[in-house]
């Protein structure tokens, strides 16, 4: 075997549904690159902050360990990983990126109920009140006390959820139905099935029952049923089928968003409510993060609103996707979300909440990473940056020496956010990843106040 094909054979194994596959890949990818065998990106003005793994779902099946030696091997400045409803990759993508010499941080998401907005579309779809919600900053994913309870009843509300919906659609769908726990579970590494994971299930059945083999071409019988599904024309089915990406995204927003068959109209007993949700985040040493979609819904045309609601509540940050936001085929559109983009990164300087960024990577079709360099995003890049820099300056203080964010050092020695995001920010900057990092703060002294401990380094 050559050399090139050891190394893509490693980088499959960094995947693998075993942690010590994954990890033993990692430590020989690592090694060889340290021997000049692999090639590696010189580090570019890139981060991608908000990466699901396939932990909760990623379209590429990116496990943890393999995000940390992605980022590693193209030059991003800082890589961070976001899951739904669980904290399972938390360790391993920490010990990665100690392992690899890459800036990380890793976080969660879910959606919360909101009642001050329960008339007004905010970041989900179609659901008033509903709000897309996240925590970032964790070094750990085993929650202390009542907040592991919060984590359980995450994991338990959306495995219901996804049960619901997939009785749903079997009952429509048959003859093609789903076992959750023979066609579903099996995608995940840890049983944290997602809607994306049914989603794979349902299409590979439907093509495993009506074709002669799993390479051949859409029968007829397969675009009849797609057409009677999905109620669209066989030719529109036969124009889609061979591009997952577009017919996916077909199937789940006719079947499974609102007004799909598979569709459960959320209740605020639905989700965990956002002072629930916040205690479990700060009781994890972690930072609440508002999240916010493209400024056109009912809920975020009342921005200033939502952060001061949020704010008060414990949000001391706020994640964008950007990509979204500007790269857009109607110029009317795209000049109008750019505008909005621009608007709320102006506010988050003013409200002093640090911007977390990155594409998901949990749909078909989604960016590895944002460009920084398009003529949109240029004017917020550095705030995006900065901003990746703060994260991981508060990943490691907590991590090495228990003075994070949220500690009571900082709260003592940095009691406004504003002076907290400086610190943080410069210690993201002054503190290389990796093993060396580490040391170099767990030689400091952490009973110094943040001007003489800044002056150590």
């Amino acid at each position: 075997m050559t050399i090139n094909a050891e190394i893509t054979q490693l980088e499959q194994q960094l995947n693998h549904f075993d942690l010590a596959v994954r990890m033993t890949a990692l430590v020989e990818l690592v090694a060889r690159a340290e021997a000049g065998e692999i090639t590696l990106a010189a580090e570019q003005q890139a981060v991608n902050m908000h990466c699901h793994t396939f932990f909760s779902f990623n379209a590429y099946s990116y496990s943890p360990a393999g995000l940390a030696w992605l980022a590693k091997k193209r030059g991003w400045q800082a890589v961070g990983i976001v899951d739904f409803d669980v904290l399972d990759g938390v360790e391993e993508f920490l010990d990665a990126c100690e392992l690899a010499g890459v800036r990380g941080s890793a976080g969660i998401e879910t959606r919360v109920f909101i009642p001050q907005f329960a008339t007004r579309e905010i970041n989900s779809p179609g659901e008033p009140g509903v709000y897309y919600h996240m925590g970032i900053g964790f070094t750990s994913g085993r929650a202390p006390g009542a907040a592991a309870e919060t984590l359980a009843a995450m994991r338990g509300r959306a495995a219901r959820r996804n049960r619901d919906m997939l009785a749903r659609l079997n009952a429509y769908l048959a003859p093609v139905t789903v076992d959750y726990e023979a066609d579903v579970l099996p995608l995940t590494p840890a049983g944290n099935a997602t809607e994306r994971h049914m989603l794979v299930a349902i299409i590979r059945k439907a093509a495993a029952l009506m074709n002669d083999g799993p390479e051949a071409a859409p029968s007829h019988a397969l675009l009849a049923f797609w057409a009677g599904k999905l109620g669209v024309s066989e030719a529109e089915v036969a124009g889609l089928i061979g591009d997952y990406v577009r017919f996916s995204n077909l199937v789940r927003s006719k079947l499974m968003k609102k007004g799909g068959v598979g569709y459960v109209v959320p209740t605020p007993a639905s989700f965990p409510t956002l002072e629930e949700y916040h205690g479990f985040i700060e009781a994890c040493a972690a930072l609440p993060t508002a999240t916010w979609l493209d400024g056109t819904s009912a809920g975020e045309e009342a921005i200033e609103e939502l952060m001061g609601l949020l704010i008060e509540k414990g949000v001391v940050a706020l994640n964008i996707i950007p990509d979204r936001n500007w790269n857009i085929a109607d110029p009317a559109v795209r000049r109008l979300k750019v505008r909005k983009l621009h608007e709320i990164v102006a506010l988050a300087g003013q409200l002093d909440l640090p911007i977390n960024v990155g594409t998901e990577m949990n749909a078909p079709g989604n960016k590895l990473v944002d460009d920084f360099d398009a003529a949109e995003l240029a004017p917020v890049r550095q705030a995006f940056l900065d901003g990746a820099r703060l994260i991981y300056g508060h990943t490691v203080m907590q991590r090495t020496l228990g003075l994070g964010y949220q500690s009571e050092w900082a709260r003592r020695h940095l009691p406004t956010r504003r002076a907290r995001n400086a610190f943080y920010t410069e210690i993201g900057y002054r503190v290389p990843p990796g093993k060396a990092g580490r040391a170099r703060l767990a030689a400091l002294d952490p009973t110094l106040p943040a001007d003489l401990l800044l002056a150590q380094l």
